[in-house]
């Protein structure tokens, strides 16, 4: 047996650490890539594929560092996003919360902060990649995005210094339109 090649410095540093821009790789109207990730806040696999034909979903992609290191700029988004949950469940809507943590890392963040919405782990960082949301510092950047019940992009925000992240209140006006 063989031990896997490890990376060269310089690989990771161009792997992980070099910035690279958000763009918009899904065009609006297109199905949104699926994904089979670990709900640490039920204990569960979620697989986007699961809620098409049911209920729109927003996916809210948030930059945590590691358990208790909060990106300044997310740490309010999450927050905000977890007090409105229950409005976007009266409306029909699931939400995922999606970061790059482990699943340790990840549960402990849903006990630090009380969290009742889903927060789906994705150390590889996989998702982030399938929805361009970029990243800088080695860290994925946050984005939002609403799903229709047949799982079609109907809205994105990715992040901005202008903008960072979609308010609640702007995800559910998306949804309204739906």
């Amino acid at each position: 047996m063989t031990a896997p090649p490890s990376l060269a410095p310089w690989h990771i540093w161009r792997k992980y650490l070099l910035p690279r821009p958000a763009r918009l790789g899904l065009a609006l109207g297109s199905r949104g890539p699926d994904f089979a990730l670990f709900d640490v806040t039920h204990q569960r696999t979620v697989r986007l594929a699961n809620w098409r034909g049911k209920q729109p979903v927003v996916l809210a992609f948030t930059r945590i560092f590691a358990e208790g290191v909060y990106c300044p700029l997310c740490y309010p988004h999450i927050m905000a996003m977890n007090a409105a949950y229950q409005r976007f469940r009266d409306a029909g809507t699931e939400v995922f919360m999606v970061t790059s943590l482990n699943p340790r890392q990840g549960k402990a963040v849903v006990e630090d902060l009380q969290l009742t919405l889903p927060l789906l782990c994705d150390p590889v960082g996989q998702s982030f990649r399938q929805y361009h949301t970029g990243q800088a510092l080695g860290a994925p950047l946050p984005a939002q995005f609403v799903l229709d019940a047949q799982g079609q992009l109907r809205y994105g925000h990715w992040f901005s210094f202008l903008h960072h992240n979609a308010e609640p209140e702007a995800l559910l006006a998306a949804l309204e339109t739906l």
